[in-house]
């Protein structure tokens, strides 16, 4: 059964495919080279078959048939087109007897012409396009590597730039100490010739004394001038002030170094900018009514609170992870804050839960599935509102019912205390409400006062650098601040209870946009997550909105 693809054998067999002799014969049956030696060799090999030895110039190339694996020394020269399988004569009339029989060779002849089809696309096309992409995706990576070569050189140029900014601010400083260095010199100096000249002038009028009391002239005693009172003042030796050098190293954000009143500060800051329109990401309800505060943890989770007796850990979709019951000490007569907010939240670095408990006058941390005391204020003072700082401080909002301040506790240990200004005039304003705070990334202690209304910033010294009063951001009611939160750049986000809105000032305390649409009703607790996005609490629906407001 010749196949219609014949060649000549010359062109593909050159040896013996027994041995290693030059071709003589070819078998057509079994499609195998032969030299004269291996012609009974390959016969007895293969005895239950018919061959068809011929000279190898008459030798064809067939299509060599499988062997039927279930009749042996049978082949396959025909195709099951019902079972898709090869068979042979005796398939053919036993376990296929009755099935649709095709031709092998016309199946093999497709796939060869298949084959051959794939070969050509793939010579023809496929290939050079694959190879100019290859050649397209190398040039892509040359200019890829230039570029980064560039970015990588215009580093290192820069690198020298701020090396030499660096060098400048620290000549600037070893010139300013050689300057002070020689003034003061100068000064001890001209204090040190009068001293010398005064010394000489004395032991002249000492010796000049000395020679009168030897003398009995008349007019020469009588000439005498007493000189003691002018030496009894001795010239004090000038307080010469040599001036400290204060330094400030906060890793990955900024340094400065002070000599006096001269100071020379290097700020690292990443900025990003404020998108056109802020986007939603998620509301969720938190199956709390009212809601008080929202402070995240991590991308995902925040706590929540309800009025002061319920703490819970809830997820973007509102699923409850955790619960903290706080055991209130409801006999005590303390002055409450405006609308009882008996306990205030927040997380430490760790993200580990901080709540103020008002009545028992304790900051408390959570941890472990148990609360524990952080810290005991004093008497007639209790806690309300408070955040963790970079550094680990606690900062907590005092109130005694009428007035407030700011504690700065390192640990149980009060570091600071903010509440009169350098005029000894009271930075906060008295009143019903207790006081939200939060520190940015320049250390400025930032409060919300909605005694006055008012946004208050002072410096890590205590001294007020600006009040925020809303007045810029053109609402139709009165400014009326809630939590408030700081950014990467130390922007200020507030609520505004009133307006049902969000502001966004800069670190300097300058307007820079409001947050006003999404159903912001009622807006409450505020935080923001490890991504950069604002959670706002709405007080009467009890509902979380995730905004992004950042590029």
């Amino acid at each position: 059964m010749a196949t219609d693809i014949s060649i000549s054998c010359a062109q593909k067999f050159n040896t013996c495919d027994l041995c290693d002799n030059p071709i003589q014969h070819f078998c057509n049956r079994c499609q195998v080279s032969l030299c004269e030696d291996c012609i009974n060799k390959h016969v007895r090999k293969q005895k239950s078959l018919t061959h068809e030895i011929a000279p190898f110039k008459e030798g064809v190339i067939q299509i060599i048939f499988s062997e039927c694996r279930f009749h042996p020394n049978w082949r396959c020269e025909a195709h099951c087109q019902q079972c898709d399988v090869p068979m042979c004569m005796m398939c053919v009339i036993t376990s296929h007897n009755g099935h649709k029989v095709g031709d092998i060779t016309n199946i093999f002849n497709e796939k060869k012409k298949k084959i051959q089809e794939e070969i050509h696309e793939i010579e023809s096309s496929i290939l050079p396009r694959s190879t100019k992409k290859n050649v397209d995706t190398e040039t892509g990576i040359t200019k890829f590597m230039n570029k980064y070569a560039e970015l990588e050189k215009e580093t290192e140029k820069q690198r020298q730039v701020w090396h030499q900014e660096v060098d400048i601010i620290f000549n600037k400083l070893s010139s300013m100490i050689q300057s002070m260095k020689d003034d003061h010199m100068a000064v001890l100096k001209l204090h040190q010739t009068k001293l010398k000249n005064l010394i000489a002038d004395m032991i002249e009028t000492v010796d000049q004394n000395k020679k009168m009391l030897k003398s009995n002239e008349v007019s020469q005693v009588n000439n005498f001038k007493p000189k003691v009172e002018e030496y009894r003042d001795i010239p004090e030796v000038t307080d010469v002030l040599i001036p400290l050098l204060k330094t400030n190293t906060v890793q990955g954000r900024e340094l400065s170094i002070e000599l006096g009143e001269w100071k020379a500060t290097l700020a690292q800051t990443f900025t990003k900018e404020l998108l056109d329109k802020a986007k939603v990401i998620a509301t969720f309800s938190t199956g709390i009514k009212p809601l008080f505060r929202v402070v995240c943890v991590g991308a995902d989770k925040s706590w929540v609170t309800e009025k002061g007796r319920t703490i819970r850990c809830v997820d973007m979709h509102g699923s409850v992870h955790d619960t903290v019951t706080p055991t209130l000490n409801s006999s005590d007569d303390s002055p409450k804050p405006k609308e009882d907010e008996l306990i205030c939240i927040s997380v430490n670095r760790k993200g580990e839960l901080m709540y103020s408990d008002y009545n028992n006058r304790t900051v408390n941390i959570y941890r472990h599935g148990r609360s524990e005391v952080m810290i005991t204020t004093p008497n007639d003072w209790n806690p309300a509102g408070l955040s963790c700082t970079k550094s680990g401080d606690i900062l907590v909002n005092l109130y005694d019912g009428e007035h407030n301040k700011i504690i700065r506790y390192q640990r149980q240990k009060v570091k600071q205390e903010i509440f009169k200004d350098e005029n000894e005039k009271p930075i906060y304003g008295s009143g019903e409400y207790m006081l939200f705070v939060a520190e940015n990334n320049i250390e400025d202690i930032c409060v919300s006062d909605r005694n006055v209304d008012t946004v208050v910033v002072v410096d890590k010294a205590g001294r007020v650098r600006f009040r925020y009063d809303g007045t810029a951001a053109r609402r139709k009611e009165t400014f009326d601040p809630n939590e408030l939160v700081t950014d990467s750049m130390s922007q200020i986000i507030m609520t505004d209870w009133k307006n049902d809105c969000l502001h966004i000032i800069d670190q300097d305390g300058q307007f820079l946009r409001c947050i006003n649409n999404y159903g912001l009703s009622k807006p409450r607790g505020l935080s923001l997550d490890s991504e950069g996005r604002l959670w706002v609490g709405l007080f009467e629906k009890g509902d979380v909105k995730v905004i992004q407001y950042l590029k």
